[in-house]
C-alpha cells in the first residue's frame, strides 16, 4: 500500500519546525504530503493549526504514514525514537537524522538492520527563510535516495554531501555558526549605535551588511581575503576598523568557536 504521506517528521521543536515551515513556505512539499508527531501535544497541535500539517499520535504511526521519515529529536533521544519505530521502518523508507552527532551505525543498530537506509544531514536554523546549509552524509546509500532528499532541501538552501567523518567539523561551522554570526550582528549593531544611530538602524544595516558580504562571497567565488583587500583602502576606515578586529583576537576566537562547538559534537558521538 503506498505511504499516505511523503515525510513523517518526528520531533518539531527548534530544528524539526523551522524545516517544516521551511519546505512548506519554499512549496517544496504541500502540508498533506507531511505528518508530524511530536511528545508536547500543544506543540504539536500549534504547528497543524499554523500549516496545515497532518498529526500522528505517536512516533510509530508518523513512520507507518511516510515514505520518508525525518528524525529530529535530541541526540539522547535519537536511537531510542529509532528502536521504537523499527518496525513500522520497512526497506523501501529512509531515515533522515538531523540528531546532533548521532552515528549512522547506532541507528541502524537501532532499527535492528545493518542495510537500513539511515541519512545523517546537519542543517542550520536559516533553513527556514530559504537560506540553510546541509552538509548530508550517507554511506551505503543508494544514490537515488540521497538524490530525492536533496531534492527537499536544496529550496532551502544549499547542500553539500560529505563523507560521515566531516560530519562534527560541519556541525562546528554550519551548524552553530548562525548563533555565532548573530553576536556578530549585535556587536555590529552596538557599534553602531555607540557611534550615533538608532538602534532599528544599526540593527538593520548590521544585518543586511552580513548577508551581503556573504552573497558576494557566494556569488562571485572570490576568496574573502580578496574582497575583504578591495574594501579596505590605504589609510582608510576599514583598514582602521581591521587593525582593532586583529588586535582583538577576532579572528582567533572565531577559529576557536568553531573547533570547540566540533570537539563538543564529536563527544557526544562518543557518549
Amino acid at each position: 500500500m503506498a505511504a499516505e504521506c511523503i515525510l513523517g517528521v518526528i520531533g518539531v521543536g527548534q530544528m524539526g519546525g523551522a524545516l517544516v515551515r521551511g519546505m512548506v513556505r519554499a512549496g517544496v512539499l504541500a502540508p498533506e504530503q507531511i505528518v508530524v508527531a511530536d511528545a508536547d501535544p500543544e506543540r504539536l497541535a500549534a504547528l497543524a493549526k499554523e500549516l496545515g500539517v497532518k498529526t500522528a499520535a505517536s512516533n510509530s504511526q508518523a513512520a507507518e504514514r511516510s515514505e520518508s521519515v525525518l528524525l529530529a529529536v535530541k541526540p539522547g533521544l535519537a536511537a531510542g525514537i529509532a528502536n521504537e519505530i523499527a518496525a513500522a521502518v520497512g526497506g523501501e523508507q529512509t531515515l533522515v537524522s538531523v540528531a546532533t552527532g548521532v552515528l549512522i551505525e547506532r541507528l541502524r543498530d537501532a532499527l535492528g538492520r545493518p542495510d537500513a537506509a539511515v541519512i545523517r544531514v546537519m542543517p542550520n536554523t536559516p533553513a527556514l527563510v530559504g537560506a540553510g546549509a546541509f552538509a548530508v552524509a550517507a554511506p551505503g546509500v543508494a544514490l537515488e535516495r540521497v538524490e530525492a532528499l536533496k531534492r527537499l532541501l536544496e529550496p532551502l538552501g544549499r547542500v553539500v554531501v560529505v563523507g560521515e567523518e566531516l560530519m562534527d567539523a560541519v556541525t562546528g561551522l554550519s551548524g552553530s555558526g548562525p548563533a555565532f554570526v548573530f553576536v556578530m550582528i549585535e556587536a555590529m549593531a552596538d557599534g553602531g549605535v555607540a557611534a550615533g544611530l538608532p538602534r532599528s538602524t544599526a540593527q538593520l544595516l548590521a544585518a543586511q551588511t552580513v548577508l551581503g558580504a556573504a552573497k558576494m562571497v557566494l556569488e562571485t567565488e572570490e576568496h574573502p581575503a580578496a574582497l575583504k583587500d578591495a574594501v579596505a583602502s590605504p589609510g582608510g576606515t576599514t583598514i582602521a576598523g581591521l587593525s582593532k578586529l586583529e588586535r582583538g583576537g577576532f579572528r582567533a576566537a572565531i577559529v576557536s568557536a568553531v573547533r570547540a562547538a566540533a570537539k563538543r559534537a564529536r563527544e557526544l558521538s562518543e557518549g
